[in-house]
């Protein structure tokens, strides 16, 4: 143990890891069960677009992989207090990190969600909705990978 790597250093990346994982699969699960309501709903009046319209699902699902890629990142970059030089700046940014790609899942599982929701309702009644609904969405999950590019970054800091 140092004074640049105390002890509790490792904690911050320990935080990191966990809100890297929990937040964006937080956002997963709001984008996949807003959408798949939308789904449940369009599919009375149309169930041969339910393959159609399973993308909003897929991409709500492509944000949990971010925090679970970030997440490993950093657990595998962890080593205890005092041990091969885990300094406290290393711990500060390995939570930024986590924050960073977690919280950014979140906000684009909102954005999923709810243009997922709206979309293949829409898509239901107006079919020409369809590529909009595309559109939106690729934008929504942007945010989320806007997040992943900042934690890579602070990771190999």
């Amino acid at each position: 143990m140092t004074e640049e790597s105390p002890y509790y250093s490792p904690f911050f990346g320990v935080m990191g890891a966990a809100a890297a994982m929990s937040f964006s699969a937080l956002g997963a699960a709001y984008g996949t069960a807003k959408s798949g309501t939308g789904i449940a709903a369009m599919s009375v009046m149309r169930p041969e677009l339910v393959m159609k319209s399973i993308i909003p699902v897929v991409m709500a699902g492509i944000i949990a992989i971010y925090g679970l890629v970030v997440g490993a990142l950093i657990a595998n970059g962890i080593k205890a207090g005092g041990e091969g030089g885990y300094t406290l700046f290393k711990g500060f940014a390995d939570f930024g990190a986590g924050l960073s790609v977690g919280l950014s899942g979140l906000a684009a599982g909102f954005a999923i969600g709810i243009v997922g929701d709206a979309g293949v309702r829409g898509t239901a009644q107006q079919p020409r909705l369809f590529v909009g609904m595309i559109l939106i969405l690729i934008f929504a999950e942007v945010l989320g990978l806007y997040g992943l590019i900042v934690s890579l970054i602070l990771i190999t800091k």
